[in-house]
C-alpha cells in the first residue's frame, strides 16, 4: 500500500507517525504540497492511503485507525471517544492556534490561548485515570492522533504552560515526542523549506473561525467579549423601539391551519428524529432531539416565521416484532399502545409539535414505494445474494433482533444479531457464535437470500456536491459533519434496503413481494408521510426545496442516515424534494441520559415532580450539543 504525504502539512504527521508506531509496510510517496487532493471534500495538504484493493482512504484519523487494525488493535470505547474528541475539538482549537503563530508570528502562550481548556482536559483525564497513556496504560492511536495535532503547536517548550498546572500532560507529550516512530515522523514532515511553503499556504486563507468555540465539559459560561459591535443607527433604532413599548412590535404571525409555505416568508420546517414505537421515551429522547429541536421551534415562531414543527413514532421493523411478541400482542397493537404513550408524555412535556403522527400508514406505504419504484427505474438499485440465518422451526429468516449468541469480539452471550450491547460491535448475524432463535430457541442454519441495494457508490456523485453545498450555506454540527465525512472518504457502498419481515413496507417488486423495506430506508420517509397525514397539501413543503429551510435534529447515532443514506434516495429519486439544510446532532441517546443523572441524580424520578417547563428547561442549557459530556466519560 502507498501512503501520500506533503511534507510541512500537519495531517501528514500522526499518519506518518501512526505508519511507523504499527509498523505498518508502506511505501512512502511524496507529493507536491499543493497538488489538487484526490477527493473533493478533502482539503490541500491532505495525506491519502491507497490499499492494495484499490481503495483510497482520505481522512488522516482514519489511516491512522486502518494502520492499528492491521496490526490486530482493535479500538475501545474510550479510544473512539478520543478520536471524536480530536476531531471535533481540538482540531479546530490547534488550527487556530497555529494559524496564530505561522501567521501572526504570535509565541509562548499567548499563540496557543485557544488550547487552553483542551489542554486542561487531557491533564484531568491523564491525572484523573492514572494510566500513561491516554486510553490505557499501553499506546493506542489516540495517543499518536492526539500528539500528531499537538505537536507543531507545542514543541516550542515556551508554548506549554508550567508544570504546575500540566505536568502529567507535560509527561505523556515529551514520552511520545522522545518515541522513535514520533520522532522520525516530525523530522521528516516539519522540514523549514515544507514549512515555509505550507505558511504562504496558510497566508492566503482566512484565519480559522472559532465563533462557536465550546467547553469541553458542558456548563455553561460567559463569554467575555463576544458581544457584536452595534452602529449608531441601531442603537438609536433600538432606545427607540424601547421607548414607544410594546406597541411597537411586530403582530405575531397567525399561520393558517394547517400550517403550509407562504411566499415571501422564511418557512422553517423542523423535524426531530423519530423514536422507536416499541418503548417508553427516556430521557436521552427528550433532551437531544425533541428538546432541541422543540426550543428551536419555539425560537422560529418569536421571530415570526412560518414554522412547521413535526415528529412521530418509528413503527415498524424487528424491534417492533420482537416487543409484539414479548407482550403477547400483535405488531399493530404494540404500536397502538405506545404511540398513545408517546403523544402523552410529550403533550405532558408541553412540546410544540404541530403534527405528532407515526409511521404505519397508508401515505408511508404510497410515498416510500414510490421513491423505491423512481430509483429502480432510474438504476440505482441492485440486487445481490446474502447469507442470512434461517430458523427452520419457525419457518423464516432471523433478521436482526430475532437472533441472539455470543459475540465473536467480546463473548458476550446475549449479543443481537445486529450490534452487541456490552462491546458496541455491529455484527452480522450468521458471524454470531452458538445462534439461538429467539421465537423458538431453535438452532438456525446459514442460507442465501435475495434482497436489493442502494446503490450508493453510483449515487456519490450526486452527494458529495450538494454536501459541498449544504456545508456552505446551512449550519451543521461539528460532530455531523465529521461522521459524514468519515463515510464519504471510507468509500460508500451498497446498503441493503429490504429484510425477510412480515411488518414493514412491502416492497413492491416480484421476487421481493414476501420482504419489506428496511427500516433504515424506510424510517426517515415517515417525515414525509407524517407531514402528509398532516395535510394533504404536504409536497408544498417536502417537494419545495427553493421556499423551504429543512433542520434536522437527531442524535449522532442517525447521522449517516440522515446526512448520506436518506439524501441519496431522495437525490436518486429526482423528485425536487427537500433536502436538509441544517443537520444539529447531540451526543448519543445512552450517553445524554448518563451525563444527565451524574448531573442531576434525583431529577426526572418522577413525572409528576415538577411543572413541565420547568422540567424541561433544566436539561436545555446543560445537553451535550456537540458530542459526549466530559463527565460522561467515566
Amino acid at each position: 500500500m502507498r501512503l501520500r504525504v506533503a511534507a510541512g502539512g500537519p495531517a501528514a504527521l500522526k499518519v506518518l507517525a501512526a505508519a511507523g508506531a504499527a509498523a505498518a509496510p508502506v511505501r512512502l510517496v511524496w507529493a507536491g504540497p499543493l497538488e489538487r487532493p484526490l477527493a473533493p471534500l478533502s482539503t490541500p495538504w491532505a495525506p491519502a492511503l491507497e490499499l492494495d484493493s484499490g481503495t483510497i482512504l482520505f481522512s488522516p484519523n482514519a489511516i491512522c485507525q486502518f494502520f492499528f487494525l492491521a496490526r490486530g488493535e482493535e479500538p475501545t470505547d474510550l479510544t473512539n471517544q478520543w478520536l471524536e474528541w480530536e476531531a471535533t475539538e481540538l482540531q479546530p482549537a490547534a488550527s487556530a492556534a497555529l494559524y496564530a503563530q505561522l501567521v501572526h508570528g504570535k509565541k509562548g502562550l499567548e499563540a496557543v490561548e485557544a488550547l487552553g481548556k483542551l489542554l486542561a482536559h487531557i491533564e484531568q483525564n491523564l491525572s484523573r485515570r492514572g494510566t500513561a497513556y491516554l486510553a490505557g496504560d499501553t499506546k493506542s492511536v489516540a495517543d499518536v492522533v492526539v500528539w500528531g495535532t499537538l505537536f507543531p503547536v507545542l514543541q516550542d517548550e515556551t508554548s506549554l504552560p508550567s508544570k504546575s498546572e500540566i505536568g502529567v500532560l507535560r509527561t505523556w507529550f515529551q514520552s511520545m515526542t522522545f518515541s522513535e516512530a514520533c520522532r522520525k515522523a516530525a523530522d521528516s514532515v516539519l522540514m523549514p523549506k515544507a514549512l515555509l511553503e505550507f505558511k504562504s499556504y496558510l497566508q492566503k486563507q482566512p484565519p480559522p473561525c472559532l465563533a462557536m468555540e465550546r467547553a469541553t465539559s458542558n456548563e455553561p459560561e460567559e463569554e467575555e467579549g463576544s458581544e457584536p459591535a452595534l452602529t449608531e443607527e441601531e442603537i438609536t433604532a433600538a432606545a427607540d423601539a424601547w421607548g414607544r413599548g410594546a406597541a411597537a412590535l411586530p403582530k405575531p404571525w397567525q399561520p393558517q391551519k394547517p400550517v403550509l409555505p407562504v411566499e415571501g416568508m422564511r418557512n422553517i420546517l423542523i423535524t426531530s428524529a423519530l423514536p422507536y414505537v416499541n418503548n417508553v421515551p427516556h430521557l436521552g429522547n427528550i433532551i437531544g432531539c425533541v428538546l432541541s429541536a422543540d426550543t428551536f421551534a419555539r425560537y422560529c415562531r418569536l421571530w415570526n416565521w412560518n414554522t412547521l414543527y413535526v415528529c412521530g413514532t418509528d413503527e415498524y421493523g424487528t424491534a417492533t416484532e420482537t416487543k409484539a411478541v414479548e407482550e403477547g400482542l400483535t405488531p399493530q397493537e404494540i404500536c397502538n399502545k405506545y404511540n398513545a404513550i408517546h403523544a402523552d408524555i410529550y403533550r405532558w412535556f408541553n412540546i410544540s409539535f404541530d403534527f405528532f403522527g407515526r409511521t404505519t400508514t397508508p401515505y408511508q406505504t404510497m410515498i416510500a414505494q414510490d421513491i423505491f419504484q423512481r430509483l429502480l427505474a432510474r438504476g440505482f438499485l441492485l440486487q445481490d445474494t446474502m447469507e442470512q440465518l434461517r430458523c427452520e422451526d419457525c419457518q423464516r429468516f432471523l433478521a436482526d433482533r430475532f437472533v441472539e449468541g455470543t459475540c465473536p469480539f467480546c463473548s458476550y452471550k446475549e449479543a443481537r444479531g445486529d450490534q452487541c450491547d456490552k462491546c458496541g460491535k455491529l455484527i452480522n448475524a450468521v458471524e454470531l457464535k452458538n445462534p439461538q432463535c429467539k421465537l423458538c430457541r431453535g438452532v438456525p442454519v446459514v442460507k442465501p437470500t435475495q434482497h436489493l441495494f442502494l446503490d450508493l457508490p453510483k449515487l456519490q456523485e450526486q452527494l458529495e456536491p450538494w454536501l459541498e453545498q449544504s456545508w456552505a450555506t446551512g449550519d451543521w454540527t461539528a460532530n455531523a459533519r465529521y461522521i459524514t465525512r468519515s463515510w464519504i472518504r471510507d468509500g460508500l457502498k451498497p446498503r441493503c434496503i429490504t429484510r425477510d419481515l412480515k411488518w414493514g413496507t412491502p416492497v413492491p417488486l416480484d421476487g421481493f413481494r414476501d420482504k419489506v423495506f428496511y427500516v433504515w430506508f424506510d424510517a426517515p420517509i415517515g417525515y414525509l408521510s407524517i407531514t402528509a397525514n398532516y395535510t394533504d397539501q404536504w409536497e408544498r413543503w417536502w417537494k419545495n426545496p427553493q421556499q423551504v429551510e429543512l433542520y434536522n435534529f437527531m442524535a449522532k447515532d442517525n447521522v449517516p442516515f440522515h446526512s448520506v443514506i436518506f439524501p441519496c434516495s431522495l437525490l436518486g429519486a429526482d423528485d425536487n424534494y427537500t433536502l436538509v439544510n441544517h443537520l444539529i446532532a447531540t451526543g448519543s441517546a445512552q450517553e445524554r441520559v448518563r451525563g444527565q443523572r451524574q448531573r442531576h441524580p434525583r431529577r426526572g424520578r418522577g413525572r409528576g415532580s415538577a411543572p413541565e417547563h420547568l422540567a424541561m428547561r433544566q436539561f436545555v442549557l446543560p445537553r451535550p450539543k456537540f458530542g459526549p459530556p466530559a463527565n460522561a466519560w467515566e
